[in-house]
């Protein structure tokens, strides 16, 4: 086949009977050759030009002008194809995945009334372990230690409780008639410049406040129906995870040897290693957090003692709870702390607790943070804020106190797959051992056993 000029007759056809071989301008082996010597030796006139539209030799003028991307070759195509093709086959694992989570994520939301005490009371397992290991350790029953250990914390919580009732029950009052003052005095700032209102529209913007609230009366009443509820819940929930973490403490230790007795000899150390791991970070998250709380509630609790601050003791437990919630609870009680200051002693005295605050803060983020993370886990605090504003807005109350938990119980996992994909056996301990499953019929224990491939093994 041959090109020729657009518009123009094809002045050298391909005889009948002949083949083009070659490709273009290359004639057949039949076909009379020209420009240059012929079979007979002769010569003959110069070759056409055997040009494209636009190129060299075409006697029109182009529409277009030659470009400077190269010529697409056949592996072009081949390659946009499995591109093409694995991507259509990542997009169908992708949306597989993504059902297969929304479909967790309802069945989990189907199961958080039985879900959350179970998960409160892991939590409380936690800090109620260690003195009941204890106990134990030296010839306790484990019935008895348990009960002992789980008494003595709700008596703590329930003295706890009786100090701060009395202070808040006396000092409401006291705080109600600061508020009240409060708002006289914003109200005689108003009426001076630079906004300079007079009395009545003072008046009739609180006269529309107080029909907004009697038109969402039924509303307001709904609301504070549905929030005694949700006490209520609270309560039987906390009840349960009481007695639960009671069941936990006591028969704890024969959770991971039945759980790894239930798989085989190759996943069981598997399963006891990263059991324990996400053990010893929940444990370590409620440490670190706790003495965090701790250091926080104690030197904001001095300074709003010194200037004589009302409701010490009620604003330092809740500094302490709210450490619990990383970031967040901290901001939190911080501002509570400042609004109590800035009621009962004025704008001077909130500025002072406001800059106690952030510098307690600050040493906690910058000096206490990084020392004790240094012995667990360590989540960047852009994941904690996201964790926490995710868990807030899914659970409320409870899911920015779970988010973080949770957070570091995923990152445990993850990055225990990741280093099995990487081969890097993170079920071995560091003296070459593994955890494996051991016994009979009877029952079954977990014993240290030298790793395959180590000294021992």
């Amino acid at each position: 086949m041959r090109f020729r000029l657009p518009g123009q007759r094809d002045d050298n056809p391909v005889p009948a009977g002949s083949s083009a071989v070659g490709g273009p301008g290359r004639p057949g082996p039949d076909a009379p050759r020209t420009g240059g010597t012929d079979r007979d030796g002769g010569t003959s006139g110069p070759p056409p030009a055997l040009t494209g539209e636009g190129g060299p030799g075409d006697p029109r003028g182009a529409d277009h002008t030659t470009t400077v991307a190269p010529a697409p070759t056949w592996q072009r195509g081949e390659r946009a194809r499995a591109a093409s093709r694995a991507l259509a086959i990542s997009s169908a694992q992708l949306l597989l995945i993504s059902a297969a989570l929304v479909v967790i994520g309802w069945v989990l939301g189907k199961f958080w009334v039985v879900l959350l005490p179970v998960i409160l009371g892991l939590l409380f397992a936690t800090v109620l372990w260690p003195p009941t290991r204890f106990l134990r350790r030296h010839g306790w029953p484990a019935t008895l230690a348990s009960a002992v250990v789980l008494l003595v914390f709700l008596g703590l919580i329930g003295g706890l409780i009786a100090v701060i009732a009395p202070q808040v029950a006396d000092q409401v009052t006291e705080l109600a008639d600061q508020a009240a003052a409060g708002l006289q005095q914003v109200q005689e700032w108003l009426q001076g410049p630079p906004f300079d209102l007079d009395e009545e529209q003072i008046g009739q913007y609180v006269d529309q406040a107080i029909n907004s609230v009697q038109a969402n009366a039924s509303n307001i009443a709904g609301y504070a129906a549905s929030g005694a509820s949700a006490v209520g819940n609270g309560l039987l929930n906390l009840l349960l995870a009481v007695l639960l973490a009671f069941f936990f403490i006591k028969d704890g230790p024969r959770w991971v040897p039945w759980l790894a007795a239930q798989t085989g000899p190759r996943a069981a150390p598997h399963v006891a290693a990263l059991s324990q791991k996400t053990w010893s970070t929940l444990s370590e998250f409620i440490k670190q957090q706790a003495l965090v709380g701790f250091v926080d509630a104690l030197f904001i609790g001095i300074g709003l003692w010194i200037f004589d601050v009302p409701l010490v003791i009620p604003l330092a437990v809740l500094t302490f709870f709210g450490a619990f919630i990383p970031i967040i609870g901290a901001f939190v009680a911080g501002a509570f702390a400042v609004l109590i200051a800035l009621v009962d002693e004025g704008f001077t005295t909130a500025l002072i607790i406001f800059g106690i605050v952030l510098l307690v803060q600050q040493i906690e983020g910058n000096v206490l943070q990084p020392i004790i993370q240094g012995r667990g886990f360590n989540l960047h605090s852009a994941v904690v804020i996201l964790a926490v504003t995710a868990g807030s807005s899914l659970f409320g109350i409870i899911g920015a106190f779970l988010s973080v938990p949770v957070a570091a119980l995923i990152a445990v996992v993850y990055r225990y797959v990741r280093d099995v994909f990487d081969g890097r056996h993170p079920e071995v301990a560091g003296d070459g051992t593994q955890t494996q499953v051991a016994g009979d019929d009877d029952g079954a224990v977990l014993t240290r056993t030298p790793a395959p491939g180590t000294s021992g093994g």
